[in-house]
């Protein structure tokens, strides 16, 4: 087991399937303030978020429930959704399913079924937020995957997924409107997603 400081992976000497890191996932132990996915082949451990994150999740949850598909909910919360075709395991901050995708007592949860993820970028996860994720996301067919970069302050909306990812996108900065396509089409606002005043 390999340990970094910056972001912490977890590796054997030999590669792993997916099965059998789903299953050390399972059997982790994570020190206190870590969470773990997988990504290209690793147990990656990520440090919990800042304090105002939590209120700029409270307020994309509010803003997008009116507008959720029917059935839908929405919720940040610690679910480890998996893509076996990319051999990839994420917990997003933000996620929208169907309510059915909940009944379950396992506790994978089926990336396809997603119809809206957020991530919040921190200094250790903003590059696979922003390239990995991208991909995965977009080829799973998850319709909206909303990037807000906490260190650019300004939000992109990825949507058309395909074979290679998002064929659209579009940025703008925190404090501005941001359209959101189907199915939630809407307009989401954006202030308040700003770091306190130090």
């Amino acid at each position: 087991m390999t340990l970094m400081t910056e972001r912490p992976t977890i590796s054997g000497t030999e590669p792993r399937s997916f099965e059998a890191l789903l299953a050390d996932l399972d059997e982790l132990v994570l020190p206190d303030g870590y969470r773990a996915e997988i990504i290209r082949g690793s147990i990656v451990l990520s440090p919990w978020s800042k304090g105002y994150y939590h209120r700029v999740m409270g307020l994309i949850c509010d803003r997008l429930r009116p507008h959720l598909p029917q059935g839908h909910d929405i919720s940040g919360g610690p679910f480890l959704y998996v893509f076996p075709g990319d051999e990839r395991a994420y917990g997003p901050d933000i996620h929208a399913a169907h309510e059915q995708t909940f009944e379950t007592t396992s506790n994978r949860l089926d990336g396809e079924a997603l119809s809206f993820v957020a991530e919040l970028t921190s200094s250790s996860t903003r590059d696979d937020d922003l390239t990995d994720k991208v991909v995965v996301y977009g080829r799973a067919g998850v319709p909206i995957y909303l990037l807000l970069d906490m260190q650019e302050e300004q939000a992109t909306v990825f949507s058309t997924p395909s074979a290679k990812g998002y064929e659209s996108r579009c940025t703008r900065p925190f404090g501005e409107e941001l359209p959101l396509p189907a199915p939630f089409d809407c307009i989401l606002d954006t202030t308040g997603f700003q770091a306190p005043e130090k």
